[in-house]
């Protein structure tokens, strides 16, 4: 049995680096991109859009789509598969309440810049929380 990890992704930089790190260091790993949509904001933008979706499993989706693309993008330039799941609602919840199903989780540094005094008062930093909280080792890539 190969080792699961799980690899969260925004559309930031970081979270692209921290894919190729779990794909060039882990060949013989099943690795698995979490996306998380609906993410709490100052306004409830996101949140409260995706709340009033009729299929809100099926906007969730359509709003990962970018990211599950570019992730798909980077494994195929190294003849990689990935599998993909999307999440709603907090980050950092929804990959501390999946870790538990891996051996690692591998996040970037920092995710998409959008207002990040804002963002991080409001629910945190989501690297912070997972390193300390996740029962399984993470790995951070800058």
């Amino acid at each position: 049995m190969g080792s699961q990890i799980l690899v969260p992704m925004d559309d930031s930089d970081h979270a692209s680096q921290a894919l190729e790190y779990a794909l060039d260091n882990y060949p013989e790993a099943e690795i698995t991109v979490l996306h998380v949509v609906g993410v709490p904001s100052m306004m409830m933008g996101e949140a409260t859009a995706l709340a009033l979706e009729d299929d809100i499993s099926g906007a969730a989706a359509k709003r990962a789509e970018p990211v599950f693309e570019r992730a798909h993008e980077t494994a195929d330039e190294r003849d990689r598969e990935i599998n993909t799941i999307v999440g709603i609602g907090h980050p950092a919840r929804n990959i501390l309440d999946r870790a538990e199903d891996y051996d690692t989780i591998v996040l970037g540094a920092h995710g998409a810049d959008w207002n990040r005094a804002a963002h991080r008062f409001l629910i945190g930093n989501v690297t912070e929380t997972v390193s300390k909280r996740a029962p399984v080792p993470v790995i951070i890539v800058r």
